[in-house]
């Protein structure tokens, strides 16, 4: 893969300044084949957890009916807040110097000030609180995510970067397996057969407390999570590292990518934030368009969503281990980006045209095998484009505003096309559809990489 970061004739990014192979300096890479996936499984049971499942439970415990009106202001602040965390914090611990190293304090840090917060979100009584904790645990965790992003670019050697970045993109499928078992339960009815896997009679999903037990069960695995990755595969100590003296206004400043030297950097940015709002604005919404336009009685909404998601993730899962290491052979990063973005964008087109539970499998299944294969590509692509190495953590929250801001849009974009523009769920497919098209075809504008 290392030829892929050869800058091509009339590049207007220059050529990144090349970093020493971690496996030459004193890291070990095997422990992160198991501790970077089990780090981002905790984190993605948290935001898909929590978003997909346990908000809209607790909105219509505190409402008393389901008010997609009321869901929307939790999910925006969360998001708002998220893009604030995650650069921030990324830069901060770019600057760090301490003897755990500059990324394993703000992942264990985070996590308990995290889970913290969901403790007490478990037990909000207003939209108001749901909003403010849910705020406050985005822009924490945002810090986790930060740092926990940025052990690829500083540990792996780029030769290994298509299987690492399949195994970091297979956090969201396994943690919505995950989360979908235990909150959810998988009703195995949807695919003909007469049995329920997990789900735990609703424990962990009650309507009746808001599924408090629930944000206490995510709680204690991100800090199991936080704990295992540092104690299993701990950074190396930068006590020794020349300090940057912080000055408020530089430190502002470095926040300033320049769009004109590092072309590369922002395509790459775009790419990620049209395939990840058309990927958002359906799957923050999966809870109603299951409700209201697929008419699924509201008792069974729960559990059918959870099967839903689970064919997703398992064929997202399969997609991801098997193009990973293929891309690494192959060198090429751009035609797996764009064939998955075409891909997945065809695939929402399914429940425009079948908007039935069968409709809805069919549509899981394909627009998880070309997620699957987006997400073995997106950090490959990403990592070669960073500007600075020693601004990895920063540039890495910066990019990572592609997964806030769709966050940020999606509450107030879908109810807007649905209701207020009257285009109804069908309108919201084929908007999703085209801004991941678009998303996927911008890759073809990166000239650094292949």
């Amino acid at each position: 893969m290392s030829s892929t970061t050869t800058e091509e004739p009339g590049s207007s990014s220059p050529a990144p300044v090349s970093v020493a192979d971690p496996e030459n300096t004193g890291y070990k890479v095997a422990p992160l084949y198991a501790t970077l996936p089990v780090a981002n499984i905790a984190l993605y049971m948290l935001w898909l957890g929590v978003g997909v499942y346990l908000l809209p439970i607790q909105v219509i415990h505190i409402k008393g009916v389901p008010d997609q009106e009321a869901l929307k202001w939790p999910i925006f602040w969360g998001a708002l807040f998220a893009t604030v965390g995650n650069p921030l914090f990324g830069k901060l611990s770019d600057i760090t110097r301490s003897r755990f190293g500059r990324r394993s304090p703000f992942i264990l840090f985070c996590a308990l000030v995290g889970a913290a917060a969901l403790c007490f979100q478990a037990n909000a009584n207003s939209i108001a609180v749901v909003g403010l904790t849910w705020g406050l645990i985005q822009f924490v965790m945002n810090g986790y995510q930060a740092a926990v992003t940025a052990v690829m670019p500083d540990r792996v050697p780029a030769s290994k970067y298509g299987r690492f970045s399949a195994m970091i993109g297979l956090g969201i499928p396994v943690g919505t397996i995950v989360a979908s078992l235990l909150l959810a339960g998988v009703d195995l009815s949807m695919i003909g057969i007469d049995a329920r896997i997990g789900g735990f009679d609703g424990r962990f999903a009650d309507p009746s407390d808001g599924g408090a037990k629930g944000f206490y069960l995510i709680a204690a695995i991100l800090v199991a999570a936080a704990l295992i990755f540092v104690i299993v595969s701990p950074d190396r100590s930068t006590k020794d590292l020349a300090r940057e003296p912080f000055a408020f206004v530089a430190f502002v400043k470095g926040f300033w990518v320049s769009p004109r030297e590092h072309a590369d950097f922002f395509i790459a940015l775009l790419s990620r934030l049209g395939v990840m709002l058309g990927y958002m604005v359906v799957l923050q919404f999966n809870f109603f368009i299951l409700l209201m336009y697929v008419k699924i009685p509201q008792g069974e909404v729960v559990s059918k969503l959870g099967t839903l998601t689970v064919i997703n993730a398992v064929v997202t899962i399969v997609a991801a281990v098997v193009i990973g290491p293929i891309v690494d052979r192959v060198g090429r990063v751009k035609p797996f980006v764009i064939a998955s973005g075409a891909g997945a964008a065809l695939s929402l087109a399914i429940p425009m045209i079948w908007a039935t539970e069968d409709g809805m499998i069919a549509f899981q299944v394909a627009n998880g095998l070309f997620f699957g294969m987006y997400m073995a590509v997106d950090m490959a692509l990403i990592t070669q484009v960073l500007p600075r190495p020693q601004d990895v953590g920063k540039d890495m929250g910066l990019i990572n505003i592609a997964n806030a801001g769709p966050q940020i849009a999606a509450p107030f974009l879908a109810p807007f096309l649905v209701d207020d523009l009257d285009f109804g769920y069908k309108g919201l497919f084929a908007f999703a559809a085209a801004i991941s098209l678009l998303g996927a075809l911008l890759a073809l504008l990166v000239k650094r990489v292949r």
